[in-house]
């Protein structure tokens, strides 16, 4: 048997872990179980699958209780080098906690959004789709080797291209799916090409032994590996939606069904920074001198090209409210790099990425909810214009109050105080890290952002142009709305919680 059929026939015989994948498989094995029921229930039964859908994430996010006591790790390599394909660990359950719950709070949406244009949306294929692409985002974390990673990438990817252009006979939504597509796919192949250079000059895909072999290439493959490291990190700064790859963003949100703009924007995000952050700190540590100043100018760039055009949105423009949420997310997507970036410059690059972490829960949290907000409006104003949330505190007082504290949790003004503790935490590791001149530009893009995050808020208070008429909310767009301000409002009080991760690490 030849040396390289050795490990591979020891990595077959061995036993899985079941409980490690069982966030993972269990979604996706509903999803399976929604697309076969599809056939068979009756059109009328059809909001049936929905809450199965609903159930099976909730499920999927329990399972994630038991496996906080001790890191796992399956379908690993025996013998004189262990490495392994899935490692459910700190940073792992956090990313799928993440994933999941977005992915809960996008279904509950879509019960609500699927109900109301019934017509439009096949519903079976809908929760297919959705179920496939969280069980793709929650398999990411836990990949610890190149291919793994990439396979997840595209199970989160594919199914996400569907559910933007899914609406029959839209073509705004079609064209959104297109631009996503061609994007996305020359990300892929793009990180496709790199991983293939770093595969080719270190004779392995695991991530922890690439770290160890990447420092010892031969002097005529280090240009080759340096490439391939390169466009591995360009690939994922699609997928984060960095600048200057972020060009499918507004678009795709105006485009797509609210709730999978929603979904983008959270677990979309959650499944580019994750991967980020294992190609770079995991597997790339020894190129830090490399990917450490490229990302803190992406992250510059990002946060001040988002925020400048948020705040150029014109409030009476079509779905300006949508706009103004994508282009946020991009500049928030800025602030995400900077821990990362921090990273390539500290001593102990694993810890340094906690900060992301903890400023990515509070994001998905408010976010999430502030696109709820957009749903419930969307519902009597179609076009959903910023002007259209003029007066909301007239019409629905206890969704305009949950707006504007998204909105300053956002802005990361009190009352909504794990945003302002999360932008310090973010903003020490740029300080920690020697990048004052990342911290300064931070501090800049933060008040650019309070003018527009403070103008959306006032204008809920302000008296309606006509009289209000209120309109009562759907049980499941009720229940999204309750969830997302719930934690918001926890997370407020014990900011602790999240915030732990940015001084103890996640690895």
């Amino acid at each position: 048997m030849s040396a390289l059929a050795q490990p591979l026939a020891a990595n077959l015989v061995q036993s899985v872990d079941w409980l490690a994948i069982a966030p993972p498989t269990l979604t996706a094995a509903v999803g399976l179980a929604v697309l076969v029921a599809d056939l068979f229930v009756p059109e009328a039964r059809k909001p049936l699958l929905g809450w199965l859908s609903v159930a099976g994430l909730a499920a999927a996010a329990l399972l994630l209780l038991p496996l906080f006591d001790h890191d796992r790790s399956t379908f690993c390599l025996t013998g004189a080098t262990r490495a392994c394909s899935y490692t459910a660990d700190r940073f792992t359950l956090v990313v799928q906690f993440l994933v999941l719950g977005g992915a809960l709070l996008t279904a509950l949406l879509s019960l609500t959004a699927l109900k109301d244009g019934n017509r439009r949306y096949p519903q079976g294929e809908f929760w297919f789709l959705l179920l496939s692409s969280a069980a793709g985002a929650a398999l990411l974390p836990a990949s610890r080797d190149l291919a793994t990673l990439i396979v997840a990438l595209e199970v989160a990817s594919l199914p996400a291209f569907a559910l933007v252009g899914i609406r029959h006979g839209d073509k705004r939504s079609s064209e959104a799916a297109l631009k996503f597509f061609l994007s996305s796919v020359t990300a892929t192949a793009v990180s496709l090409m790199g991983v293939s250079f770093v595969y080719a000059t270190t004779g392995t895909v695991y991530l922890t032994q690439v770290a160890e072999r990447i420092q010892h290439v031969d002097g005529q493959l280090h240009t080759l590996a340096q490439t391939g490291v390169v466009l591995t990190l360009v690939g994922f700064a699609f997928k984060t939606a960095a600048v200057p790859f972020h060009f499918w963003v507004p678009d795709t949100y105006v485009g797509a069904p609210l709730p999978i703009a929603a979904y983008l924007s959270v677990v979309g995000k959650a499944v580019g920074f994750s991967g980020l952050i294992l190609v770079t700190v995991v597997a790339f540590p020894s190129y830090a001198d490399v990917w450490g100043p490229a990302l803190a100018a992406l992250a510059a760039l990002t946060m001040t090209v988002g925020n400048v055009a948020a705040l150029r949105q014109q409030a009476t423009r079509a779905y300006s409210a949508v706009r103004l949420l994508a282009w946020s997310s991009v500049g928030q997507a800025g602030y995400l790099l900077v821990p990362i970036a921090a990273a390539g410059h500290a001593e102990d690059a694993r810890k340094a990425v906690g900060s992301t972490v903890a400023y990515a829960l509070m994001y998905a949290a408010v976010n999430l909810g502030a696109f709820a907000v957009a749903a419930a409006v969307a519902r009597t104003a179609r076009l959903n214009r910023i002007s259209d949330y003029r007066g909301l505190y007239a019409r629905n007082p206890l969704t305009a109050l949950l707006l504007a504290f998204f909105l300053l949790c956002l802005a990361g003004l009190p009352p909504g105080v794990i945003g302002l503790f999360a932008k310090v935490t973010v903003f020490s590791a740029a300080v920690g890290a020697g990048l004052g001149w990342l911290a300064v530009v931070m501090a800049v893009n933060v008040v650019i952002a309070l003018y527009y995050y403070l103008q959306w808020t006032a204008l809920l208070f302000r008296a309606p142009e006509g009289e209000p008429v209120r309109h009562r909310l759907p049980a499941p767009l009720t229940a999204a709305l309750a969830l997302t301000g719930t934690l918001g409002v926890v997370l407020s009080g014990a900011p602790q919680l999240v915030l732990r991760f940015a001084t103890t690490g996640l690895f």
